[in-house]
């Protein structure tokens, strides 16, 4: 697939470090006209989601709302069950082979420019 991996958990940064280094991933990411983009976040050692995950997400809420990304899609959403999924598999149907697709992995979160 021919989609960028961003690890935001290498270095376990703090959220304002994970954030700052994905909104500099995306960027990057959009400047040279990748289709999509995974983002490992993890989980969070609670069990319950991370702080980092949940930032992540409200972040690529708010990208989405302003026109910056088409599609983002948690982990444990990404599979043909969910529209979501399904919208950012016809945006890039590469998509679909990836490794976490159908596994409800927690941990990753997809993004679709």
């Amino acid at each position: 697939m021919s989609c960028k991996v961003i690890n935001l958990e290498l270095g376990m940064p703090t959220v304002a470090v994970a954030r700052s280094r994905l909104s500099q991933e995306l960027v990057s990411a959009r400047a040279a006209r990748l289709s999509a983009v995974k983002i490992i976040h993890g989980y969070g050692s609670s069990g319950r989601g991370g702080a980092i995950k949940r930032d992540v997400q409200v972040f690529l809420a708010e990208k989405k709302r302003a026109g910056v990304i088409r599609e983002f899609v948690p982990g444990e959403d990404f599979s043909p069950f969910y529209p979501a999924a399904r919208h950012a598999v016809d945006l890039c149907p590469d998509l679909a082979r990836d490794k976490d697709y159908s596994r409800q992995n927690g941990g990753v979160t997809i993004v679709v420019f």
